[in-house]
């Protein structure tokens, strides 16, 4: 199984040699073709709330359902359900897009559960 690894890892992603450190251990380097060829979820989130079943079974065409954010706060730009942005709704032609206002920095993204 180590094997089947370590040949898959020589094939898609190094780009040379490995790169050895300090420890003794091998730091590979990954070819950015195949990072950018790497499909992610994008999703733009309005909003939460947490309902009961009996809320939720109650549900019908026309119900409204609060969210947790205020008109006109921005929304949040997830990939992979970690929040990396924040944007503003905008029309683009006919169809709906997203402007970024803000976008997080790496140190503070935290994965959304």
């Amino acid at each position: 199984m180590e094997d089947l690894k370590e040949n898959a890892t020589d094939q898609d992603v190094r780009s040379g040699d490995p790169e050895q450190l300090s420890d003794g251990s091998t730091k590979t380097k990954i070819d950015s073709d195949v990072l950018q060829n790497i499909a992610v979820t994008l999703s733009l989130e309005v909003g939460r709330t947490a309902l009961k079943i009996r809320d939720i079974m109650s549900l019908s065409q026309g119900s409204v359902v609060e969210l947790n954010k205020l008109a006109g706060e921005p929304l949040d730009l997830l990939v992979n359900n970690t929040r990396v942005a924040q944007g503003e709704v905008v029309l683009v032609g006919e169809r709906y897009g997203v402007k970024l206002t803000n976008v997080v920095p790496a140190s503070e993204r935290v994965k959304n559960l």
